[in-house]
């Protein structure tokens, strides 16, 4: 790991934690997952390119097990628990002349089976590519964990995650200032974890590059139940 500290700073970097041959074959599956009408995932694409995708858990079983190494599954355990599972997969990408920059905001929102009830945890239900979701409270948010496996590697010229530390703490906290954040940049295999409450942002590649940025990400829960009879809409434990 690097100076940063999850708990302190909300991220954390769990360097070279993917091996090269496992980020080989997720491109692999993905790229044939994603092309043509691309039935089978709920992908976004321009020109050709695929540069988000949803429900990942559903149509590309690579994403169920990449995380199953030993190196994950001890830093998962060591944060969430024993009875920690992955409850969402999605894909990003900024391909080569297609890039794009996202605005500073926080993750508040899960993949659940019905969200047509109502709940004093949960507020604002939608419906994203098929699937429910609802924006969850703080109590739920703060437990979660995204891991961000890193396909390509980043730099400064496509377009890194940028994150402000210590603004993880609830959904009003801001951080110090926008001056203390952080871009992240990472070799293929590294792993960004954060906590989803976390400020983030990312801006748009270097005009030119003929770089990548796919990056796969995954959030995980420390348990299979959430407060008043919601359910999450997928949750996959670890193989024993």
């Amino acid at each position: 790991m690097d100076e940063w500290d999850l708990r302190r700073d909300g991220f954390c970097m769990l360097r070279q934690a993917v091996c090269h041959a496992s980020i080989a074959r997720l491109l692999a599956v993905c790229g044939t997952a994603f092309e043509g009408e691309t039935k089978s995932v709920r992908a976004r694409s321009s020109r050709g390119h695929v540069y988000a995708a949803r429900n990942l858990i559903e149509s590309i079983t690579d994403v169920t097990t990449v995380w199953q190494c030993e190196v994950l599954l001890s830093f998962l355990r060591q944060q969430l628990g024993a009875d920690f599972g992955l409850v969402r997969a999605l894909f990003f990408d900024k391909p080569p002349d297609r890039t794009w920059g996202l605005a500073w905001h926080k993750d508040m929102s899960i993949a659940v089976k019905d969200n047509s009830f109502t709940s004093a945890s949960f507020s604002r239900p939608t419906v994203k590519a098929g699937v429910p979701h609802v924006i969850a409270c703080d109590d739920v948010l703060s437990q979660l964990l995204t891991l961000r496996i890193h396909l390509d590697e980043v730099t400064a010229e496509n377009g890194p995650l940028r994150v402000i530390p210590g603004s993880h703490r609830s959904s009003d906290t801001t951080g110090e200032s926008l001056e203390t954040a952080v871009d992240i940049h990472a070799a293929e295999g590294d792993v960004l974890a954060m906590r989803p409450l976390i400020s983030h942002s990312s801006g748009a590649s270097t005009p030119g590059t003929r770089r990548h940025r796919r990056i796969l990400h995954l959030e995980f829960a420390p348990s299979p139940s959430l407060p008043d009879g919601m359910e999450w809409h997928d949750f996959v434990a670890p193989d024993a």
